[in-house]
């Protein structure tokens, strides 16, 4: 009988060789693919991402290690239609995207997955530290990894039971540390590569030089208020500014200030006291149900409000295809555009996004 084909997402980073390595260990056929999303114009030197062009050259090195399949596949209109434009959307409509999880949701495990069953592969996997389980009824469930210090099933919440049913995630059992020594080990070209905590198609991680020079957003300076509306300065534009942000606001005040909402009908920044950042709850739309089924009564669990922040105990309470959110205690900074996703434990409840906080 032959072994069950599994097509492999890699990034050209240690993790992604890793999960190509221990599913062929186990004696899975592996199919290694990298997804050519970088724009046009990215430097051709640019070293950094999953959407590098040395990342071909690191991925395709690794798969002649292993001896395996290896081909690129051209996603870059699905990446500018799916990532790239949400990305530029939503600073402009004065929220804060989060590419990672909008690439996870279209590309890797939608996308990559129906050219997977084409190459009649049985699933796709990726170096992502998270695990997958079903239950006793044979749901799908979604949990954190072993290392808490590399989770990252935050940015996994959007996954559908039947996107799980055909993903894997190899890593999710070990922590980094053993990964890397394992690499090194193996004498992996990646063992040693660095990795990147730049958005993969921005080269200089500077953002707002992207939104003004190369996604062209015009200048739209406006007002800088207080709560009760006075004028405080002029800002550059709503999409320099993020909720929490006490940087950068040249502004002369007795103590300091922070961003604590954006408002774009008035193209208004508007700021206050670090008290003032905090928020009793919040407002979440598009809600997945990842692990469990929608619940229709409020639910006891543990929210995540930004990939590094600590799991904090609140109430959720479905709404329609939404919900509302209240905190066992404050929280700072929360912020629309990004995700909130909910826990019970290890296992991923469900997750949305951000569309408002509640004072």
């Amino acid at each position: 009988m032959p072994a069950e084909r599994i097509v492999v997402a890699m990034s050209g980073g240690v993790d992604s060789s890793l999960a190509a390595y221990l599913l062929k260990e186990a004696g899975y056929e592996v199919i290694g693919i990298t997804m050519q999303i970088w724009p046009n114009n990215a430097p051709a030197s640019h070293e950094g991402g999953c959407c590098s062009l040395a990342a071909v050259s690191d991925a395709r090195r690794v798969a002649d290690q292993l001896d395996i399949a290896y081909y690129v596949l051209n996603m870059q209109e699905a990446f500018e239609h799916s990532v790239i434009r949400y990305f530029v959307d939503e600073y402009r409509r004065g929220r804060t995207p989060n590419p990672c999880i909008a690439c996870n949701r279209y590309l890797k495990f939608d996308l990559l997955i129906r050219k997977a069953l084409a190459l009649e592969a049985e699933a796709v996997a990726t170096g992502h530290y998270a695990r997958i389980r079903r239950d006793e009824s044979g749901r799908y469930q979604l949990l954190r990894a072993v290392d808490e210090s590399k989770d990252q099933s935050y940015a996994l919440y959007p996954l559908t039971q039947e996107q799980l049913a055909r993903i894997r995630f190899p890593l999710g059992d070990y922590r980094k540390s053993e990964i890397r020594k394992l690499a090194a080990r193996l004498g992996l070209a990646t063992a040693g590569k660095p990795e990147s905590q730049e958005i993969c198609f921005i080269h200089d991680n500077d953002y707002r030089r992207y939104l003004r020079q190369e996604a062209g957003l015009p200048d739209r300076p406006g007002p800088i208020e207080d709560r009760r509306g006075r004028r405080l300065g002029t800002h550059r534009g709503i999409e320099f500014y993020t909720i929490g942000q006490r940087r950068g606001l040249g502004l002369a005040h007795p103590e300091p200030l922070y961003v604590i909402d954006i408002i774009p009908e008035r193209n208004a920044v508007v700021v206050g006291t670090a008290d003032e950042t905090l928020a009793a709850g919040l407002e979440v739309g598009e809600v997945n149900y990842v692990s469990v089924p929608r619940p229709w009564a409020p639910t006891q669990c543990q929210a995540k409000i930004r990939y590094g922040a600590p799991p904090v105990d609140c109430l959720l309470q479905p709404i329609g295809e939404g919900a509302r959110v209240e905190f066992g205690e404050p929280q700072r900074a929360v912020t629309p555009g990004q995700a909130v996703v909910f826990y019970q434990g290890d296992l991923v409840l469900a997750g949305g996004t951000i569309e408002r906080a509640l004072h």
